[in-house]
């Protein structure tokens, strides 16, 4: 196999119906499926060169070359890549984010999903959107997600070999006009990986359970709420999921708590803004920055007042996008 090169961009994604919790673990199958937004701006760039002359993959991030345990993953995923595509070829993969890395804000969703769709161009692999989505999730379970655009199902599957487990676009970017605003609250590093949480939720929370099946009724509600394009009733879920995943986790052993005191306070915010007519509804995913659901209309309104809560370094104003995409 020759020397060759191809780029990815795949954008992040935020779930609105939650996943956190995993049927397998080596497969990154989900407990329940799932229901996110695809954005932008938040976006990774992935550049995979194979070379005939590497002895091992040659991985960088942000320009310098990645620490141990993410280089170890990402040739992992690329072993994968390479069993499909019948190679033993190296690669060097270069990858960049435009926003903070494991700071919960989806780096990983997009991550991988640009690293599967260069991936498996540069080792001559076809794949379709789904198989794409089926391959993304090995190497990071929301990355299913970020292959299609617009707002997405991430659907549980039944089969064991995890090939039914696949993410699919339920409305694209054009056909509803929906805003996320996400505040940085701490840029660095989340503290525990969620995987790991997830683990321990599901081993150790009483709630977990309940958690798992209320995850299938809110999905079920909605997909219906989409359908009917009700902002309303999809922004009720939207915090009722959120603040059940966050519940379960917290009632773990050892207690995961993902939050600090400026998501606390833009969860009341939120509520405040709601009050006074606008539309908002808080979200936050396994990590402490708070993101807020809302109305075009009220985008302006509504980042300007997190914006001013104390503790909010950047605020990212963010709207539907298409999937991941070569370029």
């Amino acid at each position: 196999m020759n020397e060759k090169i191809a780029i990815a961009r795949a954008p992040a994604n935020v779930a609105l119906v939650k996943y956190f919790g995993k049927r397998d673990v080596d497969l990154n199958l989900p407990a329940a499926g799932s229901l996110s937004l695809t954005l932008t701006p938040l976006e990774t760039t992935t550049e995979v060169q194979t070379d005939p002359s590497l002895a091992s993959d040659e991985i960088f991030m942000d320009g310098v070359i990645a620490d141990p345990s993410f280089s170890r993953r990402v040739s992992g995923f690329l072993n994968l890549v390479r069993e499909m595509a019948g190679a033993r070829i190296h690669a060097r993969v270069r990858t960049q984010n435009n926003f903070p890395t494991a700071a919960g804000l989806a780096s990983s969703a997009s991550g991988f999903a640009a690293l599967a769709v260069a991936g498996s161009k540069a080792y001559d692999l076809s794949l379709d959107e789904l198989r794409l989505s089926a391959l993304a999730r090995r190497g990071s379970g929301s990355a299913a997600r970020s292959i299609p655009g617009g707002i997405v199902v991430w659907e549980k599957g039944e089969q064991r070999d995890g090939l039914d487990s696949t993410a699919r676009s339920i409305a694209d970017p054009g056909d509803w006009d929906l805003r996320l605003i996400a505040g940085v609250t701490d840029p660095g590093p989340k503290k525990i990986g969620s995987t790991e949480a997830m683990e321990c939720t599901r081993k150790t929370s009483p709630y977990y359970a309940g958690w798992i099946e209320s995850t299938r009724v809110d999905l079920a509600e909605a997909i219906a709420a989409v359908n009917d394009r009700n902002l309303e009733k999809l922004g009720e879920i939207t915090e009722r999921s959120a603040l059940s995943m966050h519940g379960a986790a917290l009632a773990a052993r050892p207690a995961i708590l993902f939050w600090n005191g400026v998501t606390v306070e833009a969860l009341h915010l939120v509520r405040e803004l709601r009050a006074k007519g606008l539309q908002a509804w808080f979200t936050c995913d396994a990590g402490p920055q708070p993101k807020i659901l809302c109305s075009p209309d009220d985008e302006l309104s509504i980042a300007d007042a997190l914006s001013q809560l104390p503790g909010i370094t950047d605020i990212i104003r963010c709207k539907l996008t298409s999937g991941a995409r070569l370029i």
